[in-house]
């Protein structure tokens, strides 16, 4: 199938695009200072997926970090569009009859809508409330989405394995399996965490690992489809 083909190559731009461009923005923003015409922007170096120094929204908010985060992130949400359009029909290729087709889109598409709406607010600051908490919750959205479409499609592959065995290394669907789930109990067990005051920099470094996760997932995709 051609849809098999699109899926592993458009895979891997979604793990390197968001991947490069996050740490394009943390290189910028820690070691060229010269860069930014407001010297309260920049950040001293910090390791934010170890020691939490900074949260992303901190480091790619701003000028000119902005210029590289943003486009990614658009370009990013484009692909995410595809890649999940291409993976119902490969599943419907095999089980027409899949239950789980719709929520599949449904997340899977609305996970890249919130992330374009996310990258179109980052950087506006408005002094209310409810604006912050607006941003807030099409993070979270955006997070529950994303992970909802990655977990109903790992369970519609494992139900056409065998269908697929010529096609898939299986020890990564495997990992795939094991990393939705780890994410799914990361993100249970730190409700009560983030939802407090204080630990900031437990959160940011939070932050930084579970957006690694989160993209890892397309990695393992990459590698997941056999070569033909």
């Amino acid at each position: 199938m051609k849809e098999i083909k699109q899926v592993k190559s458009i895979s891997i731009w979604i793990f390197l695009v968001p991947f490069v461009a996050l740490n394009t923005c943390l290189i910028l923003i820690t070691q060229f200072h010269s860069l930014f015409p407001n010297l309260e922007d920049v950040l001293l170096n910090t390791i934010p997926y170890f020691d939490g120094g900074a949260s992303i929204s901190r480091t790619a908010r701003v000028f000119p970090t902005y210029l590289v985060f943003k486009p990614a992130m658009f370009f990013t949400s484009y692909l995410l569009i595809k890649y999940w359009i291409y993976n119902k029909r490969i599943i419907l290729n095999y089980d027409a009859d899949s239950k789980h087709i719709k929520k599949i889109l449904f997340f899977g598409i609305g996970s890249a809508i919130l992330l374009t709406v996310h990258s179109i607010f980052l950087g506006i600051k408005f002094d209310y409330d409810l604006y912050k908490l607006f941003r807030r919750v099409v993070m979270l959205l955006f997070i529950i989405f994303e992970i909802a479409a990655q977990a109903y499609l790992v369970f519609s592959l494992y139900k056409i394995k065998n269908q697929l065995k010529n096609q898939i290394n299986f020890n990564y669907l495997k990992l795939k399996r094991i990393l939705v789930t780890t994410l799914i109990i990361v993100a249970v067990l730190s409700i009560p965490i983030i939802t407090q005051s204080g630990n900031k920099h437990f959160k940011h470094a939070l932050e930084w690992d579970y957006f690694l996760g989160v993209i890892t997932f397309y990695l393992l995709t990459f590698f997941m489809w056999k070569k033909k």
